[in-house]
This record gives C-alpha cells, structure tokens and sequence, in this order.
C-alpha cells in the first residue's frame, strides 16, 4: 500500500477513533441500563445492586490508579476525605463531562425511578441533567447568562425548552406509538400507573439534581487532588462503604446479598466493570482528547438506543408523550451546548491575545 493512503488512513483513524469509542460507550451504558431495569424487575434489590456494583469499580480502577498515579498521588488530608465522602453520596465525575457514573444517593434515586418507569423514561429524563448543571451553577455564580448576546439566547432558550420537554415527559403520556400486547408486569397492559409516572418523575428529578449539585464539591476536590484516577477509585470506594451500611440498617437480613440468578450477576459484574470501570477510561480519553461538551452531545444516544431495545426485543410501549419530551429535552440539551461551545471559543480566543501580549513584553524587558 502506498505511503501517502496509510498517512491518510492514519489520519482518518485518529479524527474519528473518539467518536467510535464514543459510539461504543453509549452502546455499552444503554445495555446496562436494560440490564438493570430487567433485574430490578426480576427482584433483585436496589441497595444490593448499588453496592455490589460500586465494589467491583473500585477493584477494577484500583491497581490502575496505583500503577499509572503512585508517582504523581498527592497526599490525603481530612478535608479531601470529606470532599470525597460527599463526593461518593452524590456523584462520580470527571473533568466536567457528563456520564452516568451516579454513585450512592443519586444512584439509588435513579434506580427507584427506573423501577417505576420504563429505561426509556428514565434515559430521556437524564438529559436534563447537562441543563440542570447549568442551571445549579448559574445559581451560585459559577456560570454567566448575558441575554444580549446570542450566546446567553441559545443558553436560557435550551434551559427553557429542555424544562418544557421534562415536564411533558412527565404529565403527558398520549397514545401507545407501538404494540404493548407483548409486554406485561405492569400496570395498564404493560404501562405504568399515574402514580408510578409521579413517583419516577420525582425520585428521577432528585437523581439529576443531586448529580448536578455534585459540581460544587468536585470543582474543590479537583484542585485539591487532581489525580483523577485514584480520586475515582477512593469514591466508589467509600461509596460502596456508604451503600453497604445504608442497606445493613434498612434490611437487617443476609438473603437479600445472595444473587440467586444469572440476570442478577451479570449485572452486577457487567455494570461495575464496563458501565463503571471501563467506561470511566474510555470516557477519561475521549474528554482528554475532544473535550468535555464533545462527550456531552453524544448523550442523547443512549435514550435512542435503548429505545430501540425496548421496543424492539423487549415490547415495551412507547407512547406519544414521551416522543414528544424526549424531542424537546433533546433540543434544549444542544441549545445549551451550542452556546456554551462558543462561548469556550470567545474565551479561548480572547486569552491568545493576552498571551502574546505578556510574551511581547517579557522580550521587551529582556531587551532593554
């Protein structure tokens, strides 16, 4: 082969490698969602699930983060051990991207509002989450809103459209789009009860505010220990601990620990390891590589996907209502990401200037 089609397929290869793995990621979240709804279903507990799955990321991140951090690991203080204790209730992140690494708290939330709802609801009710962070931060002044400008328009326009589409995911339900006569188990022919859709509704709502006000510690415990591996691998740590002595108050019983089916195994082993543990490097590299708003607007995907699988392999319903959010919520999220991208260009370029200025005048100073 010709040296100037391998330079090109070199090339090719390094432009898109980010959005395969990207592609591959979501795959991988959105099979872990299903899994995880149909072992909710099946009666595996919550807690149990959390837990277990909390302990297998950190045995898999652990002698990663020795090996590739020993030289660079700063030392633990109490006040970073607080940070990461408030850090594993809330949430797992990285470099401000957003991923579905939840860990004890929001993690528990979400999992109530998938049990009461189906994937798909609960993956279009995640979108939110990139616009909530946004708006948590603009809260306490962590980020800036100029109305004058297009940027500030996109940012509160997509805040306003994306809240728009929660709340139609959540009060309206219209009619079934696909067959329900396969699907069973639940309420209304294989739907979900008023009640059901109010209580996932808002256990999903405090899920995504909890992973949102996650921000405020990490933007701290990023500065304090910017070794992001092993920061990782010590919050699912201690969020396992969290997890563990949460379910041994709530139910004092052993059985409940004993993962009686496959499904259940699987799925504590297949989250843990690729939702939690190869996905966090494989996100890791992509943010490293393309930034934090490139991994962000691949989120959507996940819903799709699992939409595909659950109506297509499962027969799960899919009703109008949820289309219709799912389509608003969708709209919002890239509105916003819009106007943060370039609002991330205006400030990049704008600090060039500054820098060539400063590096003017050192070479005058040294001249004179």
């Amino acid at each position: 082969m010709a040296p100037g089609v391998l330079m090109l397929s070199g090339s090719w290869c390094r432009r898109w490698r980010p959005v395969l793995v990207m592609l591959a990621i979501d795959a991988a979240f959105a099979v872990m969602n299903i899994m995880i709804k149909k072992a909710l279903d099946a009666g595996t507990d919550r807690l149990v699930l959390i837990t277990l799955r909390q302990l297998v990321a950190a045995v898999v991140l652990a002698p990663i983060a020795y090996f590739r951090e020993r030289k660079m690991r700063p030392k633990l203080t109490t006040e970073i051990c607080v940070h990461l204790f408030f850090s594993a209730a809330l949430g797992q992140e990285n470099r401000n991207k957003i991923s579905i690494l939840i860990a004890a708290l929001t993690q528990y939330l979400f999992l109530v509002g998938l049990q009461y709802t189906s994937a798909t609801f609960a993956c279009a009710f995640a979108n939110i989450l990139p616009v909530l962070t946004f708006l948590v931060a603009l809260l306490f002044r962590l980020e800036t809103l100029n109305l004058k400008q297009a940027v500030g328009i996109s940012k509160a326009a997509g805040a306003v459209v994306c809240i728009a589409g929660a709340l139609v995911l959540s009060l309206y339900k219209g009619v079934a789009l696909t067959s329900k006569a396969a699907s069973g188990g639940h309420a209304g022919g294989g739907g979900y009860s008023s009640r059901q859709r109010a209580t996932a509704t808002c256990t999903l709502f405090a899920a995504c505010l909890c992973y949102a006000s996650w921000f405020l510690i990490q933007s701290k415990v990023g500065k304090k220990y910017p070794a992001i591996y092993s920061g990782a691998a010590l919050t699912f740590l201690i969020s396992f601990l969290q997890a563990a002595a949460l379910s041994l108050v709530l139910q004092r019983g052993f059985a409940m620990w004993l993962l009686k089916s496959k499904l259940a195994i699987a799925t504590v082993l297949y989250s843990g390891v690729v939702g939690s543990g190869i996905g966090f490097l494989a996100m890791s590299w992509c943010v490293e590589k393309r930034g934090p708003l490139f991994a962000a607007a691949f989120t959507p995907l996940i819903q799709i996907l699992v939409a595909v699988i659950d109506t297509s392999f499962l027969h799960t319903p899919l009703y109008l209502g949820s289309v219709l959010g799912s389509a608003l919520v969708i709209s919002g999220l890239y509105f916003v990401l819009w106007g943060k991208s370039k609002e991330t260009q205006t400030q990049t370029h704008t600090a060039k200037p500054t820098e060539c200025n400063e590096e003017n005048k050192v070479q005058q100073q040294q001249i004179v």
